[in-house]
């Protein structure tokens, strides 16, 4: 398994800010609260974002906006027409051609930052290849649909030390908590210890979702992500 030394390697280069980054990120820079320094940071940091559905695709269109150096996407699934209505990366062709989303978003975020690396993965996150698709990152992003990834993900994320954001919405309303393994609780503290998710059932195909109340979760998932690099000692194992 990776040490958090190696994890996190990519954070102590920080690539300059050249004069067209610099351009991009300018109002970015002139906020206080992160500057060039801060953006140097983001330029060497990563993020992967589990599930690219409404929560996922918006947040992953935030944070490659804001200049994350590098994202990897993961999700199994393909555009659909019911999709279009709050999940922002995809449009009609798409749909028409049901494509995979990774794949629809990695060419969308490419078209809308170059100096970002971005990565989609048509996967499923599952026991056998959680370390392997989710070691190595800044951060972990819940994109999700359901508890049984989540939970997986909460596990992984206990046992590597790795900080990691859940969020959710459903109908008008929504949630998000960020999680630092050592520093904060786990989901499985907070929710049911049977790692079911039991009286969470509802979801968007049974009682359906606004858009807006999706992007105003992923603006918060997106906005915790931007200070979520630092890392602690594990003192839950998510068991």
């Amino acid at each position: 398994m990776m040490t958090k030394e190696a994890r996190f390697r990519t954070t102590e280069a920080r690539p300059a800010v050249n004069d067209s980054l610099h351009q991009k990120y300018s109002r970015q820079i002139l906020f206080s609260g992160i500057g060039q320094p801060g953006q140097e940071r983001l330029l060497a940091s990563s993020a992967v974002i589990v599930g690219c559905g409404a929560i996922g695709a918006a947040a992953a269109n935030l944070v490659v906006r804001a200049g994350v150096g590098r994202v990897r996407i993961i999700d199994r699934d393909f555009v659909e027409p019911s999709n279009l209505q709050r999940q922002t990366l995809f449009d009609e062709a798409d749909a028409r051609d049901a494509v995979p989303k990774a794949v629809a978003a990695e060419r969308k975020l490419r078209s809308i930052n170059a100096s970002v690396s971005v990565e989609g993965v048509v996967a499923d996150v599952n026991p056998r290849n959680a370390e392997e698709l989710l070691a190595g990152h800044d951060v972990i992003l819940d994109g999700t649909d359901n508890f049984e990834t989540r939970f997986l993900v909460n596990d992984f994320a206990a046992r590597s030390v790795q900080p990691w954001i859940y969020a959710a919405a459903v109908a008008s309303y929504g949630l998000t908590m960020t999680i630092r393994p050592g520093v904060t609780p786990c989901l499985a503290c907070l929710l049911s210890t049977d790692h079911t998710g039991q009286g969470l059932e509802e979801t968007c195909d049974t009682i359906g979702v606004l858009g807006p109340i999706v992007n105003l979760i992923a603006s918060l998932e997106a906005t915790e992500a931007l200070n979520s690099w630092p890392a602690a000692k594990p003192t839950c194992t998510g068991a």
